[in-house]
């Protein structure tokens, strides 16, 4: 019999990031643990980097994959993010990008150029403000507000979104993610 601590661990390990990769070891996704040991067992992936944990089940037992790669080639070449409020804030690592301030919740999405003289929802023109930050600015441009971005906005690109997930479990990821050389 599993007892319930048990359960828990599996289930924390097996909702563990891992990185997938195509065939030709360009990133694709990140995916659970659960999702790679699943594509393991049909022999679909390599498996190419383990974190240090094992995953039992009463009859066998796993190493945790860290990194996998798909054995067949899939055409995937969109290396475009979704823009959505979550992934701008991402983006924008959860800061006022006007102050400054970081925080976790009660920021708003901004329009550089507003909406009513024209602005797009599009990465360019979208940016992470405060609330009071966005109440000053109103529906000017920053410039006419008197109130300069910290950064320009930009469209980020899949290598940057992935990168933002190597924390100190996943330093085995960093040679995949252009971070460092492959040794």
């Amino acid at each position: 019999m599993i007892s319930p601590q048990s359960k828990a661990v599996n289930g924390y390990l097996l909702n563990r990031a891992v990185l997938v990769l195509n065939s030709n070891y360009a990133p694709m996704t990140v995916c659970t643990a659960k999702r790679a040991i699943c594509l393991q067992v049909l022999r679909r992936i390599d498996v190419i980097e383990k974190y240090d944990e094992k995953i039992h089940s009463p009859s066998i037992s796993f190493n945790l994959p860290s990194v996998i790669k798909i054995r067949d080639y899939i055409r995937h070449n969109d290396m475009a993010v979704e823009i959505s409020r979550k992934n701008i804030l991402i983006r924008d690592d959860h800061s006022c990008q006007y102050c400054g301030t970081k925080m976790t919740s009660h920021l708003t999405v901004d329009h550089v150029l507003p909406r009513f003289r024209g602005g797009k929802d599009i990465w360019e023109n979208l940016v992470t403000a405060c609330k009071p930050c966005n109440q000053k600015k109103g529906n000017r441009t920053p410039d006419e507000a008197n109130m300069p971005l910290d950064h320009q906005p930009k469209r980020p690109n899949r290598i940057h979104y992935f990168q933002r997930f190597v924390k100190d479990l996943q330093v085995d990821w960093r040679p995949y993610l252009f971070m460092e050389p492959l040794s």
